[in-house]
């Protein structure tokens, strides 16, 4: 061989690794570039899963009001009715003197409760109300029967004492 061709040859396999070094920088820049891009989606996800994630923690604040707004005002709303309630049942078995006092001690028992206690506490005052209002209505309706009981007894006497007079008169 001859030095010309070996200059030739060698020119060759050079002109070839200056090629594949070119394609291979390409390749080595389009990955780069893939990358950047990649990463900028990667921050751009990361902003949204924080904004998500505010707005479920926000949405939760929200729903945990509306909870505890719901349950007040059905708290509010119950006892109300049970007040309407135990008026009408006090009304048919107790004296006026009796409602008047039972009035003042739920007004000083109003006065006297603190503001800031638990639902766990409310609820426990709200079943005892209930309790109160069925022994209260059960009450009433025992007075009512016991009453007309009587009158019945009443009744009876009076018919065995007339029919006693008449048995006298006929004699």
């Amino acid at each position: 061989m001859t030095n010309a061709e070996t200059i030739s040859k060698l020119n060759n396999a050079l002109q070839t690794l200056i090629k594949a070094y070119e394609e291979l920088q390409d390749k080595n820049n389009n990955n780069l570039e893939k990358i950047a891009e990649l990463e900028e989606d990667v921050l751009n996800l990361e902003l949204v899963k924080e904004a998500l994630e505010k707005e479920v923690s926000e949405l939760k604040d929200n729903t945990e009001q509306d909870k505890t707004n719901i349950y007040s005002m059905l708290g509010k709303i119950e006892d109300i009715l049970s007040k309407k309630d135990e008026a009408q049942y006090v009304s048919f078995s107790k004296p006026e003197n009796e409602i008047k006092e039972e009035q003042k001690q739920e007004y000083t028992e109003e006065d006297t409760q603190d503001e800031s206690e638990s639902n766990l506490e409310e609820n426990s005052s709200e079943e005892d109300k209930a309790k109160d209002e069925s022994a209260a209505l059960l009450n009433s309706f025992e007075n009512v029967l016991n009453k007309k009981e009587e009158q019945k007894d009443d009744n009876k006497l009076d018919l065995s004492r007339m029919s006693s007079l008449l048995n006298g008169f006929n004699s």
